[in-house]
């Protein structure tokens, strides 16, 4: 059986009406949600000295909460260089190459799971570049004591000495955009989704064991803090909950409008029917 079927089956059949939207006109959304991301993240502050005080203040909380772990996993995972570089290829390439095969995966598989996925990753996201730019954070990459993996691995990669950007790119990105982490966001939703969508505990696994490792990853190469990481939890929520109400918004207004004669809105509780209970909703 194929993956997108087997997900099918999973997610129930897709309510009447729920049709997978056009598909040029999604290709064009993510387009633009990646051209608004990393516009975004290159218009931040560029105060390095605001973006360290505030890193530094962070560290004092995280001191104070016993969960400074940043220096430790660093050094840890320098003692092993060949774990540097995985988690160099890890941290470069797998946040752009994940999160639309999964978005991908959904839309094949389950329109009506889709549509609120889709909409979740843009509002979180989007919360995510508020962040970036009302909270310069400097990561600790740049404070004294920690080693910048990617830029310590670039001779076995593409990126160069600027976050993951490409060798001689490293003006087209924001260095000062720690918090929150949307590689733990985008990451934490594609696992959501993929528990959404299957059965399989081999596929189960993988997701939970993606997010897991990709929040390692992102602490001990010293591009984040721990608390970034739950800051990448926190706005993919918060984005879940605008898509819900936007969804349970349009769900109403349908219900509310004509229909043709022998045909009804489906309840809202349909657009679920035979698929595990969404992110926020009670059992």
């Amino acid at each position: 059986m194929a993956l997108h079927e087997l997900a099918a089956r999973r997610a129930g059949p897709a309510p009447a009406g729920q049709r997978s939207p056009a598909a040029w006109r999604e290709l064009l959304l993510l387009v633009l949600l990646y051209v608004g991301y990393s516009a975004a993240r290159m218009i931040g502050d560029a105060d390095l000295g605001t973006a360290t005080a505030h890193a530094e203040a962070l560290l004092d909380v995280e001191r104070f909460l016993h969960i400074d772990v940043e220096s430790w996993a660093n050094r840890t995972l320098h003692d092993v260089p060949l774990l540097a570089v995985l988690a160099s290829y890890w941290y470069a390439a797998l946040h752009y190459l994940v999160t639309p095969a999964v978005l991908f995966y959904a839309y094949r598989s389950a329109p009506h799971v889709y549509r609120r996925a889709r909409n979740t990753l843009v509002a979180g996201s989007a919360l995510g570049l508020v962040g970036f730019t009302l909270l310069p954070m400097a990561p600790p990459r740049m404070l004294p004591g920690y080693v910048d993996t990617l830029s310590a691995t670039s001779g076995s990669g593409w990126w160069g000495s600027d976050a993951s950007a490409p060798k001689g790119l490293g003006a087209m990105t924001n260095e000062l955009a720690a918090m929150p982490s949307l590689h733990v966001g985008w990451a934490l939703w594609s696992t959501w989704v993929i528990l959404l969508l299957t059965r399989s505990p081999r596929l189960r696994r993988l997701a939970v064991t993606y997010s897991v490792v990709t929040t390692v990853v992102v602490v001990a190469t010293a591009n984040h803090y721990l608390l970034d990481a739950v800051a990448g939890l926190a706005v993919m929520a918060v984005g879940h909950r605008v898509a819900t109400r936007w969804a349970d918004r349009g769900e109403r207004r349908a219900a509310l409008s004509p229909r043709p004669a022998g045909r009804r809105n489906p309840a809202p509780e349909e657009l679920y029917a035979g698929s595990p209970t969404p992110l926020g909703r009670a059992a």
